[in-house]
């Protein structure tokens, strides 16, 4: 199977590495569909992975400052890359993101599903919401939404490394995405062309207190923090708006026999793998 990335970033790079010569990871800036177009008809893939997007620099808070870019990044190019698609009659996998959702949802269980409606409040989570709402209206595309990456290999979009760093911290549960298994979820997509959204996330919960503990045991013994709550993120000036914190059901990955590792589990593996891998760099 050869796949076409588009997005030169840490989760298109980190998919490429892995995939390797199956996949060709573009270097082309999408300002037009044509852009796309070309890049498609030029490597001839049997699937496209769109991995573009806006975080901003240093978080979120960026994008609410900036929403022209933001909007652009996550939601016209995304739109851009689809319709050079469906026009050559490729499949794409678009990463959209959990951050769509606020809190609790409306079910007995307070899982958002992949069907539910989402809520977003800062300029991120807006513009990612937009993009699913056009994307999942086209046929021989699907939306694989990640949430809070957490990976073996150190980097600035690690959760370990932003935990790690951060004095205060707050302790909430949340959904998150082991990136070793995102990577083999993202490619069993592309290989069944599976439509719609998808929660591409590991099951159970996480609490922030989990993986910094995690982090003590096989990391640094002694490293400390400061517990706080949701809300004084933004009391303290920590941030400018309140973060996204939500538990997502995986549904649709069960229909299609694609079974993501519990997070206690992932989370230790992924750990161990962290830490040897600070020790070799050293």
């Amino acid at each position: 199977m050869k796949i076409l990335i588009f997005g030169n970033g840490y989760i298109g790079n980190r998919c490429k590495n892995v995939w390797g010569d199956d996949a060709v990871l573009s270097t082309v800036q999408i300002k037009t569909a044509n852009d796309a177009r070309q890049e498609i008809e030029l490597h001839r893939p049997d699937a496209v992975l769109n991995a573009i997007g806006v975080t901003g620099v240093p978080n979120v808070d960026w994008c609410d400052e900036h929403p022209h870019e933001t909007i652009v990044g996550n939601t016209v190019v995304p739109i851009l890359i689809a319709s050079a698609c469906q026009d050559t009659g490729v499949y794409l996998l678009h990463m959209g993101s959990g951050c769509i959702f606020y809190g609790d949802a409306p079910h007995e269980d307070k899982m958002w599903r992949e069907h539910d409606f989402g809520n977003p409040i800062p300029t991120y989570s807006r513009s990612k919401w937009a993009a699913d709402l056009a994307l999942s209206t086209l046929p021989n595309v699907g939306i694989a939404r990640i949430r809070m990456p957490i990976d073996h290999e150190p980097g600035g979009r690690n959760l370990i490394d932003k935990l790690s760093k951060y004095p205060k911290v707050i302790d909430v549960e949340n959904s998150v995405t082991i990136v070793e298994d995102m990577i083999d979820v993202f490619r069993q997509l592309m290989e069944k062309k599976a439509t719609g959204i998808f929660h591409v996330v590991n099951p159970g919960v996480m609490r922030h207190r989990d993986l910094l503990s995690l982090y003590r045991e096989y990391v640094d013994p002694s490293h400390t923090n400061e517990w706080i709550t949701n809300d004084d993120l933004t009391a303290l000036g920590l941030a400018s708006k309140g973060r996204s914190n939500n538990v997502m059901a995986s549904d649709r990955l069960s229909e299609h026999g694609i079974v993501m590792r519990p997070i206690p589990e992932a989370l230790r593996d992924t750990m161990q793998k962290y830490a040897q891998k600070k020790r070799s760099d050293v």
